[in-house]
């Protein structure tokens, strides 16, 4: 272990790589928690971005090589993988979004592979990777997460650019007087209007707690789920470095069965992102008048 505590290796495998400007002045890399909070707003988990990027990229080379080499005759076995992810990622918006919308499905599509990828690279040992960024700086303290979605800056991200959509969609569809009216008509009607203008106010705090609880709820799930593997993952690997013969057998079986079990959580967690962007957007879509 690169820490010679449980608590300070637990500690340091949770610690983002964050880059920001330092207390005197310049910028760098923060080697403590301390110094990565006093970098404040403008400061860039570089570890974060970079798989988030890195499995995005592998995504569409993956995805772009299926297409050129798409063929009539008998698919190979990427062309298969792919038109079955395609069709069953189809098959979920067809069965849950009941607008019109192009973007939907390809969205959909997006946000199940991006998210399954960022969520695998937990089955990767706990150890492995910040191992090699120590081994490529030189810095034997060097803090580096691997796993974006246990990042919640990258899970509230997402959530944003959904929430972004949902907005956009509900005044496109519903127009501005149509979406201000769903959040301060609903769901308390009065056909006297000195009593519907009193309801206003309370329609809209319930309205708009609906509203933002969306974001909140896909970005905090994710993130919760995730974390909590990662954490999991973590303690196993503190049994490894306790010294004694039978823990680190019991680590061994352990790591296995979690690592086994965790394959569903990451695949299920990336279902129900997608799946709840779907249905978020599908609500958009519909005009209630």
């Amino acid at each position: 272990m690169a820490e010679t505590t449980a608590s300070g290796y637990i500690q340091h495998h949770l610690q983002n790589l964050t880059f920001g400007q330092l207390p005197d002045g310049g910028w760098g890399f923060a080697h403590t928690v301390a110094e990565a909070k006093s970098m404040g707003f403008w400061a860039f988990h570089v570890d974060t971005l970079g798989w988030s990027l890195f499995v995005g990229l592998i995504f569409i080379l993956v995805f772009r090589m299926a297409a050129k080499k798409a063929t009539s005759g008998q698919p190979g076995a990427l062309q298969n993988f792919v038109e079955v992810l395609i069709e069953f990622v189809d098959g979920s918006v067809k069965d849950s979004f009941h607008g019109r919308s192009a973007v939907i499905a390809p969205l959909a599509l997006t946000i199940f592979v991006w998210v399954f990828l960022m969520n695998a690279i937990d089955l990767v040992p706990v150890d492995w990777i910040p191992q090699l960024a120590m081994l490529i700086t030189g810095d034997p303290h060097i803090p580096f997460r691997a796993v974006p979605t246990t990042d919640p800056n990258a899970t509230m991200g997402m959530a944003l650019s959904v929430f972004a959509l949902i907005i956009f969609y509900s005044i496109k569809v519903k127009g501005i007087g149509g979406f201000i009216g769903e959040l301060t008509l609903h769901p308390f009607g009065s056909k006297n209007i000195f009593i519907q203008a009193l309801l206003i106010p309370v329609n809209f705090l319930l309205e708009f707690v609906t509203l933002i609880a969306k974001p909140i709820s896909l970005a905090l799930r994710l993130f919760g789920n995730m974390y909590a593997g990662e954490l999991v993952f973590i303690l196993i690997a503190v049994m490894f470095g306790s010294g004694l013969l039978w823990l680190s057998g019991l680590g061994v079986v352990l790591q296995w069965a979690w690592a086994v079990f965790h394959i569903l959580i990451i695949t299920l967690q990336a279902f129900i992102f997608m799946m709840l962007t779907i249905v978020y957007l599908s609500m958009a879509h519909e005009d209630n008048h």
